[in-house]
């Protein structure tokens, strides 16, 4: 088998999510998105397919490097298949960006997986069937009834867990809401939603910011009292050092990092700096699955969880390959949003979850997406 063909279908899809001038995402009135879908085709007709922002992978990216390392290969040999893109980097003035090399190692995968009819999370291993989630809310607002007051985090938080998760994440409020950031309003959110949902549930805050190490260690002793499983990314996680500290600090497990780039390079420089208690990881910012597979097995050599970052099927399928992830991430979520309805360009979710809480591994081939091919086809603005 050889890569024949590698495209990329741009599309629009309704979406009633919205970005703030930061970026972050919120409910809002329904509008048009734009969506890419790469696909890669063998000489045999089998195709596998990924999709991303269609930034990320734009016509440039993928005529100077995705068509010219991978055209003509065999899609098995993916680890060197990767290897040789990452060589590429450098060369590329940091175009090639690790996000760019996920999408096209999830389409190889998709590939691989679809031509020998296996789910990949089969491939790489296949430890469980199903998987606990928690409900990662979407970060604060200031819309009425939405998650502006650390009220509406409680109540959101009930309803959460009458759906049957097992665990929340909360995200809580970032500029430009006009009093953020704010550590005594984080506290507040975190203490309404342990008084909503009692004792049992576990709970995760994601600072989001770049506090101060003296509001990051001030959060993180609240968050103690309040029996907080984990506390993430408070701090920017390029000052390594200051994660060191704050896990030396604090006894509530301190996870990270998340968004920091350097591939698994990076996390282990933190395992060994010791400026975490569980490892992060999640396939697009690490450059795809392999390398996530690499953070997950580094932090199991240490004895330690690695959870994954993000939803979607290519983190879906890691987490059932790995034994060393306690959680599914699962969301965003919010009071405005239904999280169980599908894109337009699927005919259903990836992840659905049952009543108790658990996602269930998908066993449909490959990456287990069931895509409206036909949706896209009459969407479609643009085919590479």
């Amino acid at each position: 088998m050889k890569i024949d063909a590698i495209d990329v279908t741009v599309f629009t899809y309704p979406t009633r999510r919205e970005s703030d001038s930061a970026g972050h995402s919120h409910p809002g009135k329904e509008s048009q998105a734009k969506m890419a879908m790469m696909t890669i085709t063998a000489d045999d007709g089998q195709k596998g397919y990924a999709f991303s922002p269609a930034e990320i992978i734009r016509p440039h990216i993928v005529n100077a490097f995705l068509r010219k390392v991978l055209i003509g290969q065999n899609p098995f040999d993916r680890e060197r298949l990767w290897q040789d893109l990452v060589h590429w980097q450098r060369g590329s003035a940091n175009q090639l960006t690790d996000r760019a090399l996920a999408v096209a190692e999830q389409a190889i995968w998709d590939l691989i997986g679809r031509s020998l009819n296996v789910p990949v999370h089969k491939l790489l291993g296949g430890y469980r069937e199903k998987v606990p989630a928690y409900g990662s809310t979407m970060c604060g607002d200031e819309l009425e009834g939405g998650l502006s007051t650390p009220e509406e985090y409680g109540r959101f938080a009930e309803k959460l867990v009458q759906r049957g998760y097992q665990a929340i994440k909360l995200h809580t409020w970032m500029p430009p809401v006009s009093f953020a950031p704010s550590p005594k309003m984080d506290v507040k959110a975190c203490a309404a939603v342990r008084e909503a949902v009692g004792p049992d549930v576990a709970l995760m805050l994601d600072g989001y910011h770049w506090y101060s190490r003296s509001d990051a260690l001030y959060i993180g002793r609240e968050l103690q009292k309040l029996n907080f499983a984990w506390f993430e990314e408070p701090m920017e996680e390029q000052s390594m050092d200051s994660y060191r500290w704050l896990t030396q600090n604090l006894d509530i497990d301190v996870i990270g990092p998340e968004s920091l780039s350097g591939k698994y390079f990076s996390r282990a420089d933190w395992v060994k700096a010791g400026a975490c208690d569980i490892l992060r990881a999640g396939v697009q910012g690490v450059g795809g699955i392999g390398p996530c597979m690499k953070v997950a097995a580094l932090a199991e050599s240490f004895g330690m969880d690695c959870e994954i970052h993000g939803n979607g099927p290519a983190n879906l399928m890691v987490v059932g390959a790995i034994k060393n992830c306690r959680w599914y991430e699962r969301g965003l979520l919010h009071p405005f949003l239904d999280y169980d309805e599908p894109a337009a360009y699927l005919n259903s979710i990836i992840d659905p979850m049952d009543d108790e809480g658990f996602v269930h591994l998908p066993t449909r081939p490959g990456l287990g997406e069931d895509i409206n091919f036909s949706w896209i086809e009459q969407h479609t603005l643009s085919h590479e």
